[in-house]
């Protein structure tokens, strides 16, 4: 499964999303650290859900990371995040 769908399916699951975007932002970055032939390296996530309205940013972003496990994000480079609230 490639990593964007592993990465929409935990988010589903976890936090109930009204929206989510999520866009592989690789090859953007070739020649930089952390890119890898195929792209799946760097990743932009757009997102809004109920259950991050209430948290302060910090939290937020602790929540993302949760959902989507040590596992996936091990195999990624760099992840940047829009909370939308």
């Amino acid at each position: 499964m490639a990593v964007a769908e592993e990465m929409r399916e935990k988010l589903t699951l976890v936090l109930s999303p009204t929206r989510l975007e999520i866009r592989d932002d690789s090859e953007s970055h070739r020649g930089h650290a952390g890119f890898q032939e195929g792209g799946e390296s760097h990743f932009h996530i757009t997102i809004a859900s109920d259950q991050l309205t209430k948290l302060n940013r910090v939290a937020r972003h602790r929540a993302i990371h949760s959902a989507l496990g040590a596992d996936l994000l091990g195999r990624i480079h760099a992840l940047e995040l829009k909370v939308e609230v």
